[in-house]
């Protein structure tokens, strides 16, 4: 029954995508503050505090993205034996609403995800650049400069979750992967912003849980509170800088989930694990990857910090990242770090083709006190057939070291393609 219902809504909502595609067609492509989901949202981070498109009314955008790998991986010591085939194909639904000048809505469903069989909401948001639903004009030297976010939402930690695969959408990603230590969460909060020039600032709060519940004790948590600052500007037309720093601090939670808050799943499937890869509480759809927050759980206090230059063709995104906590059963902290840089060149008359590679390590001290070091090459390109299409090829190679049980001597490596449609 449940499996019907859910086909009956599916189809509900694909009926109304074309249908309001169509009705909408010439109001869907341009908001306010909103970054791009083709080629030209290319390292965007924040939304933009300028924009050049005049408010003419209520708009509605649909978009959506679609991506599906070929993966040809082979485990190490551990994880099942595998053959190269195709990965399940993911894709998110986009609905995107301008409700007033600067006033827009987003709201993201995950159709298809490796970890979930039914389609569900991965989260949105309300985004405040401008007063005008108060009085036009209203205080508007002052949202010039401040941006306000709330709703079920990504975490604006770090800088890292800017370039990484949501499950569809993996256009902005460079390569097939997310980074070890994936710092990505949807929990309710709320975000003010303060741009000024290349500076920016940010604060943040937000309830410490993705799955929402008003139970007492279901799971303990208190509030999370995080932020950024930095500075990102144009040298000149050849070069852009930016750098910025962020912290993420929870009191002590049960369950701190800055690090294990990709639902979705992550993208190299049936690695490092025993197979088991699909439906709701599948062991290891995120096991090729690291999340601290489980064996450290209780208090969390977490820094990354991010260099980005681009110089004509070449760019370089970096991080370094720190977190350190403990159990309430525990009386010493233990610490984690992540290092990480990847160096692309982009070429061709619109930069439509790029090669690179990244590197990431981490390292640190799990419960039972044993050191352990994960480290992953990536080394691959890409092909923007059109702003909206992506082709990808990579090799990767992941290590672990200091593991025991399932995970001892675990690893992989192998070459992954992956093609994108993000519109």
């Amino acid at each position: 029954m449940k499996t019907t219902i859910n086909s009956t809504i599916l189809t509900l909502v694909l009926a109304f995508v074309v249908t309001t595609a169509g009705v909408f067609a010439q109001q869907t492509r341009d908001l306010q503050y909103f970054r791009a989901p083709d080629k030209t949202g290319l390292n965007v981070f924040e939304s933009p505090k300028e924009t050049d498109v005049v408010y003419d009314g209520f708009k509605i955008r649909i978009g959506g993205a679609n991506t599906l790998q070929f993966q040809a991986l082979e485990n190490d010591a551990a994880g099942p034996e595998l053959e190269p085939n195709f990965n399940l194909a993911t894709s998110n639904l986009d609905i995107d609403v301008q409700l007033h000048r600067g006033l827009r809505m987003h709201l993201r469903t995950y159709l298809s995800s490796r970890n979930h069989t039914e389609a569900w909401v991965k989260g949105g948001y309300l985004q405040v650049d401008r007063l005008d639903f108060i009085q036009d004009g209203f205080l508007d030297n002052l949202m010039d400069k401040v941006t306000v976010k709330v709703g079920h939402m990504t975490l604006n930690y770090g800088d890292a979750h800017f370039r990484r695969s949501d499950n569809g959408q993996a256009l902005y990603n460079p390569f097939v992967g997310n980074y070890i230590m994936d710092s990505f969460t949807n929990e309710v909060g709320g975000e003010v912003y303060y741009k000024d020039g290349g500076f920016l600032a940010m604060l943040g709060l937000s309830n410490s849980k993705t799955n929402q519940s008003t139970v007492k004790g279901d799971i303990a948590t208190k509030p999370s509170l995080y932020g950024k600052i930095g500075y990102d500007t144009q040298v000149n037309p050849d070069l852009r800088v930016r750098l910025t720093g962020s912290f993420y601090n929870n009191p002590g939670s049960e369950a701190v989930r800055l690090y294990g808050g990709d639902l979705a799943g992550a993208r190299y499937y049936n690695v490092e694990g025993t197979g088991t890869t699909t439906g709701r509480f599948a062991p290891d759809f995120t096991v090729s990857g690291f999340a601290p927050g489980g064996p450290i759980g209780g208090e969390a206090t977490s820094f990354m910090i991010n260099p980005f230059i681009k110089f004509q063709g070449l760019e370089f995104f970096g991080l370094f990242e720190r977190t350190s906590g403990q159990r309430a059963t525990e009386t010493d902290s233990r610490s984690f770090n992540q290092y990480g840089a990847e160096l692309l060149y982009r070429f061709g008359s619109n930069e439509d083709f790029y090669i690179g590679g990244r590197y990431n390590l981490v390292d640190g001290e799990l419960a039972n006190g044993n050191e352990i070091e994960i480290e992953r090459i990536n080394v691959g390109g890409g092909w923007f057939l059109t702003k909206n299409v992506l082709t990808k090829v990579e090799y990767v190679n992941q290590t672990r070291d200091g593991f025991t049980g399932p995970l001892e001597g675990a690893g992989f490596s192998g070459f992954m393609l992956e093609a994108v449609i993000s519109f």
